[in-house]
């Protein structure tokens, strides 16, 4: 039998160490990443992308929050729980259908996510071209439009 987590330290990392202690959240924000043992005891390592897509770190009074929740469905263990709070908060376990239901809904939410980024940036290229054929004195409009533009992709790459 595992021994499971009631509560997580956290530590702020710019790399996420080679050797992850049980109880310790690790959370490098350059990276936009944090990991953690799993909260079963199972000793599997669980890594949780930043992003917003994926998932979110909140700071609160010294502590630190993840949503949604931590599903390990491939792992074998198959634990559920959330962090709130540096507290590990066991949620029940889900059907098979209700895991697939989730990640249907994970897919959908990230089409519509990206496709708004995406009609996002169409817009800022056309009012980069029409700034161009303008012939204006523009050119700092149409350079910090192009820059958002290469900014987006990039934290989006990484």
């Amino acid at each position: 039998t595992y021994m499971r987590q009631k509560n997580l330290a956290h530590r702020f990392v710019e790399f996420i160490p080679e050797r992850i202690n049980e109880g310790v959240l690790y959370i490098s924000q350059p990276y936009k990443t944090a990991v953690h043992k799993c909260c079963c005891g199972c000793g599997k390592e669980i890594v949780t992308s930043l992003k917003p897509t994926d998932w979110s770190l909140r700071m609160n009074q010294g502590s630190v929050s993840l949503h949604p929740s931590i599903g390990n469905w491939s792992l074998p263990c198959r634990s559920h729980y959330w962090i709130r709070r540096n507290q590990v908060i066991w949620a029940g376990q889900m059907s098979k259908q209700e895991i697939e239901r989730g990640r249907r809904i994970d897919c959908i939410n990230k089409k519509a996510y990206f496709d708004h980024q995406n009609r996002k940036e169409k817009s800022i290229f056309r009012r980069s071209s029409s700034y161009a054929n303008q012939k204006t004195d523009s050119n700092f409009e149409l350079f910090s439009d192009l820059w958002s533009v290469i900014k987006s992709w990039w934290n989006r790459i990484f």
